[in-house]
């Protein structure tokens, strides 16, 4: 994994971005590429001193609405349908977010609870597993949306969930979609998106959650093999961070 020079930062706000950690990668992963949040933390090209992370597993306090620019809720290896306490006091805070119109992006797991929060239903998905780079299509108001500003209107993306929104919420406005998932990415309001794919993966990130994942898929009738060769670079999908900075350096 590339690690980000001082000189790759962004210019923010002076109120941080808040990543919210909703968990942790694969032990193996860890020491050697990174966690989820330092993930999200090169996409976004941020500094040390304009983002904070909140460990939302260990009942670390949200912070008050006034002191953030911004915030990313990270993917994880719970299920949203699990309803710990740490995901109801989460569900809980982001609708104030999204009234406030705070700048929000939910990344997989996050997307699954933003949708939930927001009054829309969670469940795995009927047809099992999406696993590896795969391609999206952007509907008529993603390809006007901000957060696919620059960005055609189909691309690959690294994806790997078993849980999907099965409804959304009221209001939620559709902006990417394939074959395998209608709701790959949505919109509430003008500041709060959900994405199921992962924006922050490179592709060897990809690689490992595939050959991590082999028991589970191995029941799903995937070819590993295959599965790990049609592996590549997103780097469309890699904007998709930047621009969500974009918007809240904008806001």
């Amino acid at each position: 994994m590339t690690r980000m020079r001082a000189n790759d930062a962004l210019t923010t706000p002076m109120k941080p971005l808040i990543i919210i950690k909703a968990g942790s990668t694969f032990p193996s992963v860890k020491p050697v590429m990174g966690d989820f949040e330092d993930w999200v933390v090169c996409g976004c090209g941020l500094s040390a001193d304009n983002f904070s992370v909140i460990h939302i597993t260990e009942n670390q306090a949200l912070p008050a609405f006034d002191r953030i620019s911004g915030v990313i809720i990270t993917g994880s290896h719970a299920m949203v349908t699990d309803q710990e306490p740490w995901m109801q006091t989460l569900a809980s805070w982001i609708p104030a977010v999204v009234d406030r119109s705070i700048p929000l992006l939910g990344i997989c797991f996050g997307h699954q609870l933003l949708a939930q929060a927001m009054g829309g239903y969670v469940d795995y998905h009927p047809q099992g597993l999406e696993m590896g780079t795969v391609a999206i299509t952007l509907t008529e108001e993603g390809r006007q949306d901000m957060l696919f500003d620059n960005l055609p209107d189909n691309f690959l993306v690294h994806s790997t969930h078993e849980q999907t929104v099965l409804k959304l919420p009221a209001n939620a406005v559709i902006l990417a979609e394939n074959l395998f998932e209608t709701h790959h990415a949505f919109r509430l309001g003008d500041r709060a998106w959900g994405v199921q794919f992962h924006p922050e993966f490179t592709a060897d990130i990809m690689k490992i959650y595939a050959r991590e994942e082999v028991e589970s898929m191995s029941t799903e009738n995937y070819d590993i093999n295959a599965l790990e060769a049609s592996i590549c670079n997103t780097g469309d999908a890699d904007a998709v961070l930047k621009n969500f900075m974009a918007i809240v350096q904008k806001s």
